[in-house]
């Protein structure tokens, strides 16, 4: 593409990240073009932190994004092959602004851009990600002006420094032995998971077997899909747990910032029974050292019933939120919350500058599990003592009116909160037994997504079924 035709760069600089199909929409001009214009918006003469994911095209984007950054005056600090949330351990570090190259779970063909200020905030399209687009898309007309002193490089090895300020946050060298098996995923975690649990980084043993699955690093993900939020990614974990006779089963997203867990059995672990879990932990923690004073702790508002209770009863305050990883981050930063817990398996941690650490979470559950003498199936159904449907998503293509029709059934029968999508609350009362359902419209696709909780199994399946016959009307 010449000069005369750049790119349209609105398509896939979305809400919180860029991301989209490479040689189409990223190529190594507009990634130039990208990292001048990330300068332009924190600062020249800051350091700027670049790391980049094992997809092939990562390289070649992290070297195109710190060539634009240093001619705008951004000194690169490169960490060469890392997890995300190793970039926000740089940025919290080093507090410097920080762009991580991965488009996480999606498949091959896409890459992305996470984008952080100095200490880890988020940027979203609303505080920076904007104008960061506006001034990129210039910069493709015009070329990039290089200021008259352009910024320095160096490479940098944070990986170490990682592992180890992780190990201070959760001291796991007094549990029980455990055999764990993780799947990577042929993602980032094949790195991180053998520095952190693992002697790897020069760090020292735990007593944590790990049975590797997938940790070859390798960006056409040959095994499946990294994504583990849909079941049939963690169908080889689930037989591997069983087939080892493992205690837990750990499977990591391809940038390794998300984090499921499976249990003895080879059953999912839901990511709102974590929540629980790790929040109480924190409370605890917390608690120990500040005997006075509020604590908060932030949940998505699709997440079970349980994890607000699970705070309220550790003496903390649940702030309910919309679902989204720059707002919770914006909200960790707001409320001062010392943890925050998404339905996705998003974990985020004061201790972790706001943001979310899959690995971390990991760890808190890795505690907890062996500090006791059950298996983790046990603590599992503590943890999860109501029906929940998961994300149901249904293609609309007239959202208004299947909202409509929602509306008209549920009023009288429950009562309606909009604070993300629709949320409704079923007037229940004497014994019977409770329900929600949340439906909200994607950001991006003509979809409406549902989740339903219930206190008993037919009363989910009950409302669930309802519901979806009105939204395909």
């Amino acid at each position: 593409m010449g000069m005369d035709s750049p790119i349209d760069l609105s398509p896939f600089i979305k809400a919180y990240d860029v991301r989209g199909l490479v040689g189409s929409q990223l190529t190594t001009e507009v990634v130039t073009a990208l990292g001048a214009a990330f300068v332009d918006e924190v600062g020249a003469g800051t350091d700027v932190v670049v790391g980049h994911d094992m997809r092939d095209s990562s390289p070649e984007f992290a070297a195109a994004f710190a060539a634009g950054a240093q001619a705008r005056g951004g000194n690169v600090v490169s960490i060469g092959l890392c997890s995300t949330d190793e970039t926000y351990f740089a940025s919290g570090h080093f507090d410097a602004p920080a762009a991580m190259f991965t488009a996480s779970h999606n498949p091959a063909t896409y890459n992305g851009i996470k984008f952080s200020r100095a200490g880890a905030q988020g940027i979203s399209f609303d505080t920076g990600l904007k104008s960061i687009r506006d001034r990129a898309q210039e910069y493709l007309s015009t070329g990039v002006t290089p200021v008259e002193t352009p910024g320095s490089s160096r490479d940098v090895d944070v990986l170490a420094d990682y592992a180890a300020y992780l190990r201070s946050l959760v001291d796991l060298s007094g549990i029980r032995p455990i055999k764990v098996v993780v799947d990577a995923g042929n993602g980032m975690g094949g790195l991180t998971v053998p520095a952190v649990l693992g002697t790897a980084a020069g760090l020292p043993a735990l007593p944590i077997e790990i049975i590797p699955m997938y940790f070859e690093l390798d960006g056409t993900f040959p095994n499946h899909e990294a994504n583990p939020l849909d079941p049939k990614n963690i169908v080889d974990l689930q037989k591997a747990v069983v087939e080892y006779g493992a205690n837990i089963g750990l499977a990591f997203d391809g940038d390794a910032d998300r984090c499921f867990v499976v249990d003895e059995r080879g059953d999912a672990v839901t990511p709102s029974a974590v929540a629980a879990v790790v929040a109480l932990r924190e409370i605890t923690r917390v608690r120990a050292s500040q005997p006075e004073g509020d604590i908060y702790v932030i949940h998505n508002l699709i997440t079970s019933r349980i994890v607000p209770e699970t705070i309220e009863a550790a003496g903390a305050i649940p702030v309910r939120t919309r679902v989204g990883h720059s707002l919770i981050k914006d909200q960790m930063a707001q409320t001062g919350a010392i943890f925050g817990g998404e339905h996705s398996a998003h974990y985020y941690f004061r201790d972790f500058w706001g943001a979310d650490n899959g690995m971390l979470a990991a760890m808190h559950f890795l505690a907890e599990f062996g500090s006791q003498p059950g298996p983790l199936s046990t603590i599992s159904a503590k943890y999860t003592p109501y029906a929940l449907s998961g994300e149901i998503n249904s293609v609309v293509e007239d959202v208004p009116a299947a909202y409509n029709r929602i509306v008209e059934a549920f009023t009288g029968v429950g009562s309606f909160d909009e604070l993300d999508g629709l949320t409704v609350t079923g007037n229940v009362s004497g014994d019977k037994p409770f329900w929600w359902f949340n439906v909200r419209p994607s950001n991006t696709e003509p979809l409406l997504r549902l989740n339903v909780e219930a206190g008993t199994p037919e009363a989910m399946e009950r409302i669930r079924d309802q519901v979806l016959a009105l939204i395909q009307g």
